[in-house]
């Protein structure tokens, strides 16, 4: 796994993906793999497909906040049953969903884009920067944690 990133071309990336038809779930995964070079398939993506919008239109979380959340997932998550570290997953998690509500103002879709339409380019461009920071934060953190379980080996 790379660990040297480049925060504001990570950043670009996930914007610059977010504006060419990925949406919010989709950028942030995509940039992660990228810039870490993590063996994330694309099935992964694809799976976070149903996230924008609050779960498809829903209005529940925001897909930025669920897609960072699949990619502390799939680098802290547990891959058998009964496994405890489970508890640094939820750990991290509740630090990126901490993050997010405190810098976008919530955690919910309906809550966060009151008011706009879903393809006005006013909410486009708070996406924009909802996609931008928790890209960012997910960075941080996987950065943070590479480096502590470094220095433990």
């Amino acid at each position: 796994m790379n660990t040297n990133i480049n925060i504001e071309n990570l950043r670009k990336d996930a914007v610059d993906i977010f504006h060419q038809g990925f949406a919010c779930s989709e950028s942030v995964i995509y940039a992660i793999r990228k810039h870490f070079e993590l063996d994330i398939p694309d099935d992964a993506i694809a799976m976070s497909s149903g996230f924008p919008w609050g779960l498809g239109g829903g209005g529940c979380i925001c897909g930025a906040l669920a897609g960072g959340t699949m990619c502390i997932g799939f680098l802290y998550g547990r891959r058998v049953p009964g496994d405890p570290k489970i508890n640094r997953c939820f750990e991290l998690t509740k630090e990126l969903h901490d993050y997010f509500r405190e810098a976008c103002g919530g955690t919910c879709c309906r809550v966060l884009t009151r008011g706009m339409e879903r393809n006005s380019p006013e909410r486009k461009a708070q996406c924009t920067q909802f996609v931008s920071d928790t890209v960012t934060k997910v960075a941080e953190i996987i950065i943070r944690e590479t480096k502590k379980d470094l220095k433990e080996v």
